[in-house]
């Protein structure tokens, strides 16, 4: 930004910071209400500008995204308590055990997503998860894998986390609005792999199924791994039978076991846009 002829004939921002940092040491330029306002974090933070924080929230990402060029992505939900098939006999219970293979299926899947993305110079279809352990970890190892780049979404939450070594540094962002992370998943994607998860998934697969479904968002590929899984925990037939949902809604989303299957759907998809007329309304 620095180099643009538009900022030219103004000072930088950083130079004022790097100013006001340098000024005698007197009880005025001790004082907090001398700090410059963006430079303030006890300001930032007070609960009258959450406003201007959900704003940051929402432009850092997509400022930094947009410098690395990329276009389009492809979206990774998960669990993170999904273990690692080598570690397999860690899990907390026999029903995580038998769905570590979706930690293979994840890994496989992003791999050869992203060998499609490194052909376009990591600008389309770029993997982006929420960039956590299980399931999240495996999408950015499969990318890392196909010596490609990928994304990480990553939030603060009460209990200790960190990234997962795999998210590429650059892209990987932090977030305290679980909204505006939201917002940032679906923003640029041009697909939506599900696999077995808790609450945070399917908080995830059923904000993006009522955008799609409400016409809010373009219809693009809605990927289910693991079609056991998803229907022992939810009962869809009974959801358009009760007419709380249209049989129509049934087909915004595609269950499949491998990621062989998820590709041929997503090679096969048409992207037509954002639903006109919604079924039942």
């Amino acid at each position: 930004m620095e180099d643009d002829p538009r900022y030219a004939p103004f000072r930088q921002a950083q130079d004022d910071v790097d100013s006001s940092r340098q000024v005698p040491d007197t009880p005025q330029a001790r004082s907090p209400a001398y700090r410059l306002a963006f430079d303030d974090p006890s300001f930032i933070n007070r609960d009258e500008l959450r406003p201007v924080r959900l704003q940051l929230e929402l432009m850092k990402p997509t400022l930094l995204m947009d410098e690395h060029g990329i276009e389009s992505t492809v979206v990774l939900f998960g669990g993170a308590r999904i273990p690692r098939p080598s570690e397999r006999d860690k899990a907390r219970s026999e029903t995580l055990k038998e769905l570590s293979h979706f930690y293979d299926e994840a890994r496989a899947f992003a791999r050869a997503i992203t060998e499609r993305s490194v052909a376009s110079d990591c600008r389309e279809m770029v993997v982006v998860t929420g960039g956590g352990p299980g399931v999240m970890e495996a999408g950015n190892r499969g990318a890392v894998d196909a010596g490609g780049c990928s994304i990480g979404l990553n939030i603060v939450l009460p209990h200790e986390q960190v990234p997962n070594e795999y998210v590429t540094p650059e892209l990987c962002f932090n977030f305290h609005y679980f909204g505006i992370r939201k917002m940032h998943f679906l923003l640029r994607a041009k697909a939506i792999a599900v696999f077995p998860g808790g609450f945070g998934t399917l908080d995830e697969l059923f904000e993006s199924l009522t955008l799609i479904q409400t016409g809010r968002m373009e219809q693009v590929p809605v990927l289910l791994f693991g079609e056991s899984f998803w229907r022992k925990i939810v009962n869809w037939e009974a959801l358009a039978d009760a007419g709380t949902i249209s049989p129509e809604d049934l087909d915004l989303f595609h269950f499949v076991e491998t990621a062989e299957d998820a590709l041929k759907i997503i090679d096969g998809w048409t992207y037509t846009g954002k639903r006109g007329a919604i079924p039942g309304r």
